[in-house]
């Protein structure tokens, strides 16, 4: 199955006084890379969300979004740091005692030392790990049927090239035998042209050295194995965006090689018309997982 590396998925949840909503989108990427944005009080949540993200996607760079709302009223609690207010009680004491002032301490003179008092808000008495996995798991299961949908999209589209590919690839397979044969006639024509006669086994020689230099029967075969190759591997029900981006290359390699041996017009057209289909192929496998 063939899925792609782009989606988006959007999944809610409500538990107790708790609503949570999980955004998930993903975009091209040559590893697997998620980043989470959520709460921090809930920050300890963030491995199990990844977790969760890793068994869906295996290769692309994903943006998790945890948004947790609360229906119950803010609660904060006052922390005081009674040590310093202690000291601060008995310096005024102890000012006083030394230099004879009468100076009587105030609740309200406490309370201006605010280094000694820190606002905390209150964390949820329901855990909110149930209802935000359970919304990563419908925004999960969204993303995945969007990046499977345009993965078929994908799929249809480089069967066709490939297949225009493979056709493109045959045609010059059949004019390959050609290519001896006319060096052979424009080379025996020439040497008429500037000499009297024919040393017939130096024109075969010469043909043959020529023939060996232009073969490229190899690289045709090669070829022909890496676009089976690559049709396999659409049918496989795992990531195969590294294997086609591969074998990619690799035909990349071998419709080179034929260009630069190549010396026959209608060869050379071919090969301009291979490249131009294996860069359609190229663009399209960097967007498949």
């Amino acid at each position: 199955m063939t899925k792609s590396m782009t989606g988006f998925g959007r999944g809610t949840s409500r538990q107790a006084l708790l609503a949570v909503t999980v955004e998930i989108k993903s975009v091209n990427h040559r590893f697997h890379e998620c980043t989470v944005k959520m709460p921090r009080m809930y920050a300890e949540t963030e491995e199990k969300v990844k977790k969760v993200i890793s068994s869906y996607i295996k290769r692309g760079k994903v943006d998790v979004y945890v948004s947790v709302e609360s229906e119950k009223p803010n609660s904060h609690k006052l922390i005081v740091d009674w040590q310093l207010l202690d000291a601060y009680a008995q310096f005024v004491k102890d000012a006083s005692a030394r230099y004879g002032i009468e100076e009587s301490l105030r609740v309200r003179d406490l309370l201006k030392q605010t280094d000694a008092f820190t606002a905390v808000e209150m964390k949820e008495e329901h855990s909110a790990d149930d209802a935000i996995m359970s919304a990563l798991e419908e925004a999960c299961k969204k993303l995945s049927d969007m990046r499977v949908n345009e993965g078929k999209e994908l799929e249809n589209e480089l069967l066709f090239q490939v297949q225009s590919l493979k056709q493109k690839v045959e045609f010059a397979m059949d004019l390959s035998p050609d290519v001896s044969r006319k060096y052979k006639d424009r080379l025996e024509k020439t040497i008429r042209e500037y000499t009297n006669g024919i040393d017939e086994s130096r024109l075969l020689t010469e043909v043959a050295i020529f023939a060996d230099k232009a073969d490229v029967t190899e690289e045709f075969t090669r070829l022909l194995s890496h676009i089976k190759q690559f049709e396999r591997a659409l049918l496989k029900n795992e990531p195969i965006g590294r294997r086609l981006d591969f074998l990619t290359q690799e035909m990349h390699r071998e419709v080179n090689t034929i260009g630069s041996k190549a010396s026959d017009e209608k060869v050379a057209a071919a090969v301009i018309d291979m490249k131009s289909i294996l860069e359609k192929i190229r663009e399209q496998v960097q967007n498949i997982e």
